[in-house]
């Protein structure tokens, strides 16, 4: 493992420490802990959180986590998963395989994976396969964004060798301070160290290519609600989404979140203490309930 990858780990963890000390599981959440989607293990695990005395089918949110392309879990978004679930939704948290001990297109195949699962154990759990959304931050915003391509065009799908399921796209997706387009101009840059540790051959042309979701925008792209804030270092990255969105007359909505005291940073909606999370969290659910 490299230094760089330890050290993202370590600050983020003791940030994420922090900002969950105390949490418990909340009244009225169901849950169905560390169920297998593939065969490893040790990577390819999630929970399952059910919205306690909910009648019928219920509709699924899929939760596909950030961290930099190296670091996070499921356990990491446990309380903002079950924060989810109590709003009406079926709520699937998954640990994917990450870099550099999995380099791309790894992390696609696990999210091929999970949702998948969720169309193959819908009867079991009385999942709403016509009502599948997701959520996204961060690099699990550019992941989920990779997905909704790969489900919607062709022409992306076809340079990727993974499949996703068979005629599924997600009913609606939420990005939230996600990257969208990367150029590596400076190799000492974050990014671009990132990059080496994400892909194969450390970010050529034709990888970059490969994990660029503003290009492969098409008309079938899933209806998105895109979300930044005012601190947000990626802030610059969700106004190409959108227009690339707007320019192919997809669905959609761009929020940028303010605080109403400090200034909110980066994934400030993971934040369970916060009400300004709440609000983030409400407006999204609520876009996809026009989807019902």
């Amino acid at each position: 493992m490299s230094e760089l990858t330890d050290d993202i780990r370590r600050v983020f963890k003791e940030g994420d420490d922090v900002r969950d000390e105390g949490l418990t599981t909340p009244a009225g959440v169901i849950r169905h802990d560390d169920i297998a989607y593939g065969p490893d293990k040790n990577w390819q695990v999630m929970d399952l959180y059910l919205p306690e005395g909910a009648d019928g089918q219920l509709p699924v949110i899929v939760s596909v986590h950030g961290g930099a392309w190296v670091y996070g879990d499921k356990e990491r978004y446990q309380w903002y998963c079950m924060d989810l679930a109590l709003r009406g939704f079926a709520v699937v948290n998954f640990t994917y395989r990450l870099a550099p001990d999995f380099k791309f297109p790894s992390s696609l195949e696990d999210a091929c994976l999970v949702f998948s699962w969720v169309l193959d154990h819908a009867d079991e759990y009385r999942l709403d396969t016509s009502h599948v959304f997701a959520v996204g931050d961060s690099a699990g915003a550019h992941l989920l964004g990779l997905f909704s391509n790969l489900c919607t065009n062709p022409a992306y799908a076809a340079k990727v060798p993974v499949k996703a399921p068979e005629g599924f796209a997600p009913a609606a997706v939420a990005l939230n301070c996600g990257q969208y387009h990367t150029v590596l101009d400076d190799p000492e840059e974050l990014t671009a160290q990132l990059m080496a540790e994400y892909l194969p051959d450390k970010g050529t042309d034709e990888e970059l290519d490969l994990i660029e979701v503003v290009g492969y925008v098409t008309p079938a792209f899933p209806p998105a609600y895109v979300m930044t804030c005012e601190a947000d270092f990626l802030h610059d990255q969700a106004a190409p989404l959108a227009q690339a969105l707007r320019d192919a007359e997809v669905s959609h909505e761009l929020h940028v979140y303010c605080g109403v005291g400090d200034k909110l940073g980066h994934v400030f909606h993971l934040n369970m203490k916060s009400s300004d999370a709440r609000r983030c969290n409400d407006d999204e659910c609520a876009f996809f309930k026009r989807f019902l």
